[in-house]
Order: structure tokens, then sequence, then C-alpha cells
């Protein structure tokens, strides 16, 4: 006789592991089917071990620059197999953790390839020994892949993926990285400054195209100060591959290479099987949702990278729980996806939330922007991080903050409370930033957004 459970989700990365743990706080009976490990690509292959490495690479970036705070250290270089060993002992503690949780909030949790076999159906395969599961409701939360440049195929030696560049055996002595967006730029961030000779080549105009041009700029400069070559407006036409790489330009420049990582972005990663069993509408290579997370398979819900509307782990939580609630018998939508903070653990952190200057130009929004400026703050200044800005965006016909960027020293911190301020009715006069914080860059940049308004509050 098959299982039962009232809601099965399929993939336990961050939005899998969220919707099936809310489901089952909520009362119903629930499974979770995963094929590899828990946490799926943000804690095995993404953002926990990039941020591992970047942590190091920090630390490292800091002592180097001791000496500007009177601080002597002789010596500072990487020891790559520690930070190897730290990395994946990391992993498995928070591994370990998601089990324990699993556990005790009383959800069931199947390792192995599932197969859907229809809108109440899925065949598990686990360790050889097929299985059947009823299901009341059915997650889809399967994730993404690297895409892959196919005049560029990745073998995992010369020309490899950023699953391979976060656990490479040593430091190359250089690198050239294809692809000018978050997660090149962050690998970039963790290899300069582990010693190697980085060069980004982004085929764009500018790196972080997503972002305002004022952040790509700044980036830009700081990248300069960690030694990281920068090509933009470049395209690579091939590989060519001899123990190491020499990458080859539409331009006719090459350059060689120890390491060619290509991270061009992810791809919604959906078996053309389900789609073909359930007759799932696909938006390109994503499943099509609406608000509810409902595809147009009553009873199917799909969230994260399988829908391609973020491709971020909180993006991916924020659907999980508008999945869960909906596959319980709840009713909640989720609208404005502006409002999902972006982050980028580069050095220095870009982090945004809300609408840019650009994007409310392009659609015709009057706007006023206040900035402020890390040089002029005092705990920037007296911790020697003062690469950094601050942009707040007012709307003048609503008189409302409607979104703040954040180029700086814990920026990915601070855009949760940016986050608050968007919208707020509550007079930012009646906001108490304390002294000397970083945080009050952002009162800066909120006041001076607010201009005139400020005293009408």
């Amino acid at each position: 006789m098959a299982d039962r459970f009232d809601v099965v989700v399929i993939g336990a990365g961050p939005g899998g592991f969220r919707a099936a743990k809310r489901c089952a706080q909520r009362g119903a009976s629930t499974a979770v089917i995963e094929k590899e490990f828990p946490g799926g690509t943000c804690l095995n292959w993404g953002c926990i071990p990039s941020k591992t490495l970047l942590a190091s690479a920090h630390l490292l970036m800091q002592a180097r620059k001791a000496g500007d705070l009177g601080v002597d250290i002789p010596s500072a270089t990487p020891n790559w197999p520690k930070i190897q060993q730290r990395r994946e002992a990391i992993i498995a503690g928070l591994r370990k953790g998601m089990m324990g949780s699993a556990k005790s909030s009383k959800l069931t949790y199947i390792e192995g390839t599932a197969r859907v076999q229809s809108p109440t159906q899925i065949a598990v395969d686990a360790d050889g020994k097929p299985q059947t599961i009823e299901a009341g409701k059915i997650i889809l939360a399967t994730g993404s892949e690297s895409i892959e440049i196919p005049s560029i195929p990745f073998d995992g030696k010369v020309v490899i993926s950023s699953r391979e560049a976060l656990a490479l055996p040593e430091i190359p002595k250089s690198m050239v990285i294809v692809g000018g967006g978050v997660i090149g730029c962050e690998m970039a961030c963790v290899y300069a400054v582990m010693g190697a000779k980085v060069t980004i080549v982004e085929a764009l105009e500018r790196l972080i195209p997503m972002e305002d041009t004022w952040v790509s700029r700044l980036v830009e400069r700081e990248f300069k100060g960690l030694g990281i070559d920068v090509m933009t407006g470049k395209k690579v036409t091939s590989v060519d591959r001899n123990g190491t790489g020499k990458v080859n330009l539409a331009s006719g420049e090459a350059i060689e290479a120890e390491k060619v990582l290509v991270s061009v972005g992810r791809r919604a990663s959906v078996d053309p099987k389900l789609v073909e069993t359930l007759k799932l509408e696909m938006n390109g290579p994503a499943i099509k949702i609406n608000s509810r997370m409902e595809t147009n398979v009553p009873g199917v819900y799909a969230l994260g990278d399988a829908v391609g509307t973020t491709y971020l782990a909180h993006g991916a939580t924020a659907e999980a729980e508008v999945a869960a609630a909906n596959a319980t018998g709840g009713d909640e939508e989720l609208l404005d996806y502006s409002m999902i903070p972006r982050v980028i653990f580069t050095f220095p952190e870009v982090a945004s939330v809300g609408l840019s200057e650009e994007k409310c130009k392009a659609a015709g929004r009057k706007t006023a922007v206040g900035k402020g400026f890390y040089r002029a703050n005092g705990r920037s200044v007296a911790h020697n991080e003062t690469g950094g800005q601050i942009h707040a965006v007012r709307d003048t016909d609503m008189n409302e903050i409607v979104g703040i960027t954040l180029v700086g020293e814990m920026a990915t911190e601070f855009v949760t409370l940016a986050r608050t301020l968007i919208g707020t009715c509550e007079p930012i006069r009646n906001i108490t930033f304390p002294h000397p914080t970083v945080s009050e860059t952002m009162e800066d940049a909120v006041h001076g957004a607010l201009g005139p308004i400020l005293f009408e509050q």
C-alpha cells in the first residue's frame, strides 16, 4: 500500500525545505523528496560555500591592510587546504541541522529520485527500492543548473562552473571569468585576494548590469584595487585547451589562464518528462506560475529557481511561504518581487530593494535621489572601509521612498533595514540612528531623498 501525504515537496533546497516545513507546521502530513543533499545548490554548491570562501578572503584582505590601522601583521597568506576543510565542515554541519529541523517538525524526509506519474502520485527510486507515494498536493522545487555556453562546454578541469570553482584543490595562478554578474564577481573577489591573477570578461558594457550604472562603476573602481582586470563589451568565442586555457575573444584578443570559470547565469532545472506527464505550461525553461505559486495543473504548485523569478535563495523562501499556505488551505499571493532584496557579496558588497533610479526613469516616474557616502561616515573611516555609497529614491508624486541601493561594507545586512523604510508612513525623523554607526549613511541618503518634505511629515 502506498504511503499518503497531504503535501509532497520535490526538492529540499531553501525553497522546497521551507515549504515542506511550513506545511508540516500548519498541520499537514508532509514529505520532502531530495535526490542529492539537503539544502540544494544553495547549501552545497552555492550561497554557503561561496560565503565561506569570501569570509576567508575578507579576513585575509583585512590582515593585509592592518598596517593602515597601526597593527603590524608580518605575514598573511592563505592556507587553502584548511579553507577547503572549513567549507566542507560548515556544509556538513548545516546539513545535519536541517535533518534535525525536519525531525522536530515531524517532516518526512525521503532521499531518492522522484518521478511524478500524475498530480496525485509520485514514484520514488531510493537505494534501488522503488516506492509509490500518494499526494494530496505537490510542490515542485527542483532548482536550477549553470548555463553552459555551447562553444565553451564545461570539462570540469580547465573550463569549469561555479560548482568546481568552489572546491578547487589548489589556488590557480590565473583565472578568466566569463560573465560579470553575481557569481562571477563574487568568485573574482575570492581568487584575486587569494593570489590568482583574475580577469573578468563581460559581453555587456558593464559589470553587474542588473543594478544602476553608478553601482557598476563603483564596483569596477574597487576591483582595480584588488588587482582584478575587467574587460567589458567583449565576447568570448572559444577556449583552446592544452592543460591550461587560451580564451579567444571576438575582438581578436586572447587571454591565457589556468582556469576558465564560465558564470553567465543559471537556468531552471525541470525534467522534460515531468512537463510532459503533467502537461505543465512553461515560461521558456521555467515552470509558469501565478501569484499564488499555482501551476496550470490543479493541486500542483512550483517555486524557486524552477520558476525562474529571482534565482535567489531568499526569493525561493518567500515563494515557499505562499505556496505552503495555499497548499494547506490558505489564500496568499506574492505580488511585488521588487521588494525581495537583491544582494551580492563582493568587495564591496552590493544590495538593493525596491525600485532603482534607472528603473524609475524608464517607467517615467519623477524622482528625487538622496545619497550617503561611507567616506563621510565616522565609523566607516575608523574601520578604514570608505569605499561605499547609499542611494535612496523618492517618488516625488507619491512622496514616498520607493527604492534604496547600497554599496559598501555590510550592505547585505543593512538592506533589511532599507526594506522597512520603503513606503513607510512613519516620519523618518522619528527613527534615531545610533552614532557612530555605518547605518547613519542610510540616514543621510533617506534624508537627502526626502529633502524639504522631511520637515512636513
